[in-house]
């Protein structure tokens, strides 16, 4: 399987609930039940949003006990990152484009 799939991860940050949980996992990481504590949605919710974002790359677990903590995958964020860098660049070569081309109004 694929540490990022093509928005994949982008799609998982549309939720909010997805997006907390990756908040307060750049925190530290953390237990679901640690988690659920947390926010405004019960311990079942927050397995499902971490299984999307598990899908997606952005988060992995590892097992402690009976327990499964969480934390962000450095390599789906980076994938990320990247991914949005490419965006943003993409933007600013536009903008550049169109604040190079002679004005119209004022040859």
């Amino acid at each position: 399987m694929s540490t990022y799939q093509s928005g994949g991860a982008l799609d998982a940050l549309g939720d909010p609930s997805r997006r907390a949980i990756v908040e307060r996992l750049a925190d530290k990481p953390r237990a679901v039940g640690e988690l659920a504590d947390e926010l405004p949605i019960s311990r079942p919710a927050v397995s499902q949003h971490l299984k999307v974002l598990k899908d997606a790359g952005l988060v992995v677990e590892r097992a402690a006990g009976t327990r499964r903590i969480y934390r962000l995958n450095p390599a789906g964020v980076a994938a990320l990152r990247d991914q949005l860098d490419t965006f943003w660049n993409r933007a600013l070569d536009g903008f550049h484009d169109v604040a190079e081309q002679p004005n119209e109004e004022n040859p």
